[in-house]
C-alpha cells in the first residue's frame, strides 16, 4: 500500500481540523516595564514596539489591551533606588507595589498580574543577589527574594515569578506565603533559566546588567539539558505552580523533556533577544514577520508550552495574527 499523508493536508479546512498545536490568546502574557514619574510612555530603543511606562501610563495601555483579550501581564520595576542590600526590592512603597495596587485599583480580577522577583534591577552592582566577596551568596539572596516576595502578595500579585537561579528560594517563598496567609498566591519558577546571551536587550530595558563578572555561577549552565531537569524538578517538590524555560527558542528540546517529566504546567519565557532579531530582520524586509511570528508561537506550544510570556502578544492580538 502507498501510504498517502497529503491527504490531510488537501485545504486550510481539513489542515484546521486535524491541526495538533493550536493556541489561544488564554496562553499568553504580555511584559511590562515600570519606571518611576507620570506620563511616561518611552519606546525601548533595543525592542521596538516596546516601551518603559510609569503607572499612569501602563493603566492606560493595559486598559487597552484588556479590550483586546490581553489579560495576564507581567511587571518588571526599573528606575528604583539601587543599594548594595536591595531593600527597595521588598519595600511596599517600590515601584511593582505600587503599581500593583493601581492596576487591581482599576481593573480587579480582569487582570491577573504575575510580577518578577528577583533583585538585579535594585543592586548597585547589577547582579541577581546579594554578593560578597565578587560571589553571590545563596542563602542571604533568598531571604531577600523571599521577603520580596511577600510583598508583592501583599500588594495584591496573582503570581510570583522568581528568576534570580538561588538554590531552594520557592520553598521559602512558598513556607513565608503560607505562614502569612497568602496560600492562594501562585508561584511560577523561573525552574531552569539559563546563561544566555539572549538578554541583551532587555538589560538595557531593566538597566540590570552586572557591573562586573557574568551569572554563570547562579543561572544555568547551556550545554546541560539533565541538569535542567533536575532544576525544575527541585522547584516542583518545593512547591512551584508552574515551571518556566528561559529563554525559549533554542531551548525547545528542554521543554520537550520537562513535558514528559511533570504534570505541572510549563512557561517558556520568549525572551527580549528572540524577539529584537525577529524586529530588526522584519524591519529589513528579510523575512514576514507575522508568519515567523506565529510559526515560533506555535513552535513553543509544541514543545509543550501551555504559558508563553511574549513581547509580540501585542502585535497578535491588535494586527488579528491568530
Amino acid at each position: 500500500m502507498l501510504h498517502r499523508p497529503r491527504r490531510l493536508r488537501k485545504n486550510p479546512i481539513v489542515r484546521e481540523m486535524v491541526a495538533e498545536t493550536r493556541l489561544s490568546k488564554d496562553m499568553f502574557i504580555y511584559p511590562y516595564f515600570v519606571v518611576p514619574g507620570n506620563n511616561v510612555n518611552h519606546p525601548i530603543g533595543a525592542m521596538p514596539g516596546v516601551s518603559h511606562f510609569s503607572t499612569d501610563t501602563l493603566i492606560k495601555d493595559v486598559e487597552k489591551g484588556l479590550k483586546l483579550g490581553v489579560n495576564k501581564i507581567m511587571l518588571f520595576g526599573v528606575g528604583d533606588e539601587k543599594s548594595d542590600d536591595a531593600h527597595m526590592a521588598y519595600h511596599d512603597h517600590s515601584l511593582v507595589p505600587v503599581a500593583v495596587r493601581e492596576l487591581k485599583k482599576n481593573f480587579g480580577d480582569d487582570l491577573y498580574i504575575v510580577t518578577d522577583v528577583c533583585v538585579c534591577s535594585y543592586t548597585t552592582h547589577g547582579h541577581c543577589g546579594i554578593l560578597k566577596d565578587d560571589y553571590v551568596q545563596n542563602d542571604a539572596t533568598v531571604e531577600v527574594i523571599a521577603k520580596m516576595a511577600l510583598t508583592h502578595a501583599e500588594a495584591g500579585a496573582d503570581m510570583l515569578a522568581p528568576s534570580d537561579m538561588m538554590d531552594g528560594r520557592i520553598r521559602a517563598i512558598r513556607d513565608l506565603l503560607d505562614k502569612n496567609d497568602y496560600v492562594n498566591t501562585a508561584i511560577m519558577s523561573h525552574a531552569t533559566k539559563f546563561a544566555s546571551a539572549y538578554y541583551g536587550p532587555f538589560r538595557e530595558a531593566a538597566d540590570c546588567a552586572p557591573g562586573k563578572g557574568d551569572r554563570k555561577a547562579y543561572q544555568m549552565d547551556y550545554r546541560n539539558g539533565n541538569e535542567a531537569l533536575r532544576e525544575a524538578l527541585l522547584d516542583q517538590s518545593e512547591g512551584a505552580d508552574v515551571l518556566m524555560v528561559k529563554p525559549a527558542l533554542a531551548y525547545l528540546d528542554v521543554v520537550h523533556n520537562l513535558k514528559q517529566n511533570t504534570d505541572l504546567p510549563i512557561a517558556v519565557y520568549n525572551v527580549s533577544g528572540e524577539y529584537a532579531m525577529i524586529k530588526a530582520a522584519a524591519e529589513r524586509g528579510w523575512i514576514d514577520e507575522e508568519k515567523v511570528v506565529m510559526e515560533t508561537m506555535h513552535a513553543f506550544a509544541r514543545a509543550g508550552a501551555s504559558i508563553i510570556t511574549t513581547y509580540h502578544i501585542r502585535d497578535i492580538v491588535e494586527k488579528n495574527w491568530l
